[in-house]
């Protein structure tokens, strides 16, 4: 595959065979999303928390959300230990789409840069009940 040199949009990105596409600040943030913690109705801070208790914290939040009306959560994790490693994110992210399929969220992006690592949810509440009944 011969890379063209007047696609400055693309770079080569390391042990890759392929380019990436580079992403102006401004179509990063749409990917990213613009609803953030201040957004939000309240927040689920698992920043200081260790996996089994954040796994917790979240399906005690979302089986509470079912008796109750939606309401929005930014919820909080925390960024990658210095010189990398394993982040709440990915299992997070795992049980919120999960959620979302079981139809518990009804949005469902990440936090905006400037909110640190995270998520912004939007929760489905209790399902409206019929008065045919």
């Amino acid at each position: 595959m011969a890379l063209r040199s007047d696609a400055p949009h693309l770079r080569l990105q390391p042990g890759l065979c392929r380019p990436v596409p580079h992403f102006e600040d401004f179509y990063a943030n749409k990917l990213r999303g613009s609803l953030g913690v201040t957004d939000a109705e309240s927040v689920l801070d698992l920043r200081e928390t260790n996996r089994p208790t954040a796994e917790a914290s979240l399906a005690d939040m979302l089986e509470r959300s079912r008796f109750g009306k939606g309401k929005t959560v930014a919820i909080r994790l925390a960024p990658p230990p210095e010189g990398g490693g394993e982040t709440l994110f990915q299992p997070i992210g795992r049980l919120l789409l999960d959620a979302k399929r079981k139809g518990l969220v009804d949005r469902l992006q990440t936090l905006p840069a400037g909110d640190g690592l995270g998520f912004y949810v939007a929760l489905s509440g209790k399902a409206a009940r019929s008065s045919d009944g």
